[in-house]
């Protein structure tokens, strides 16, 4: 049976009835229920606010609208942190914490212990990577037992997944501090997440931002464009190969969602992929990935020469040395030289860039 996936042209006078009405025409309401608490997991791949990079403020703040006008009335967001991005910082940065308040919506951070126990799970389907990666057992937040989720990522490119969607937005989500274990695995990780999730979940929805994309060495170091797009869909492998199609990429040669379609996990064959709204069969905005200096290192390091040598950099204090330069690399260098200049001058005096500021 083919997948849907809804594709809509929007502008900033129209995008939030627009986000509602892209969820209809996905049946949302169809596949979530209401009866169960729904999870918003956002994403926020970078605490400063550089737009592409992260889940916008319209796309939340559409999504809650849709989600309260059907009638959905329990609604927690869940966060959660990286190695070098602060959920809090970031909530505040890209103008999301404000609207979690004004709908008055829960936010739990599942690294407190006091908003979510970690619990080990026995997954009922074969896994391909994550049962050797944590031989001792998986874990998961407890708090997603038998609930929706609602997936917010943004339509761009990844160093080491080639695109990113909602397939890698569970990758924070549900594992737990250590999920720098499985980088290079990290295709079979998120198909393996993404069985995980068909079994835990009540409901699983994805809504992702094209407004602005990101092209580049990403999911912080892109270069941003105005694009004008949003999508949606209940299958989390047909969005992320429409969104991979439309960035130029052939979702088939994407390991991720070519594992995850044979797998009959969900649809990455366009030719099993209906679309709804946009003709977008001549878009390709020809985005490529490229490399920065932590991508660099992480081929070496994960897919290169010294992968052997993994535990002793990733699984020793060692690991707190990447870390540092990492997040040094990105928040002192990058973003205040090349970044912000990026921001005002690509994204900052579009009409996106207007809306952002008037949150």
């Amino acid at each position: 049976m083919k997948s849907k996936v809804a594709v809509l042209k929007t502008n900033p006078k129209t995008v939030l009835d627009d986000i509602k009405k892209i969820m209809y025409l996905a049946e949302f309401d169809k596949v979530l229920d209401k009866n169960k608490v729904t999870i918003l997991k956002d994403n926020i791949s970078w605490h400063l606010p550089f737009l592409s990079s992260n889940t916008t403020p319209w796309q939340l703040e559409g999504v809650i609208l849709a989600l309260k006008d059907a009638g959905f009335k329990e609604i927690v967001a869940v966060h959660n942190n990286t190695v070098v991005t602060n959920p809090y910082k970031g909530g505040i940065l890209n103008k999301l914490t404000p609207i979690y308040k004004k709908y008055n919506i829960e936010e739990r951070y599942n690294f407190k212990p006091e908003d979510i126990k970690w619990i080990k799970y026995t997954p009922k389907t074969k896994m391909l990577i994550l049962d050797k990666i944590y031989p001792k057992g998986i874990k998961i937040p407890e708090f997603f037992l038998n609930k929706n989720i609602v997936h917010l990522p943004t339509v761009k490119t990844h160093i080491y997944t080639t695109t990113t969607g909602a397939m890698k937005n569970a990758f924070g989500g549900l594992l737990n501090t250590k999920r720098h274990y499985t980088h290079s695995y990290i295709h079979e990780t998120l198909v393996d997440l993404l069985s995980i999730q068909k079994e835990i979940h009540s409901g699983i929805f994805a809504v992702m931002d094209g407004t602005i994309c990101g092209c580049g060495p990403g999911p912080r170091t892109m270069l941003p464009y105005e694009k004008d797009y949003i999508l949606a869909s209940s299958d989390s492998v047909a969005i992320d190969a429409i969104s991979s199609k439309m960035m130029g990429f052939n979702p088939m040669e994407i390991s991720y969602i070519k594992l995850a379609n044979e797998l009959k996990l969900g649809n990455g064959d366009l030719n099993n992929i209906e679309i709804i709204g946009e003709d977008i069969s001549n878009v390709n905005f020809n985005f490529k990935v490229g490399d920065n200096v932590p991508s660099y290192v992480g081929d070496i390091l994960w897919f290169g020469p010294l992968k052997h040598l993994q535990k002793l950099f990733f699984r020793t204090p060692l690991v707190y040395l990447f870390v540092f330069s990492s997040f040094f690399y990105h928040d002192f260098i990058w973003w205040p030289f090349i970044g912000k200049k990026l921001q005002k001058e690509r994204v900052l005096n579009t009409k996106w860039g207007e809306l952002f500021l008037k949150y």
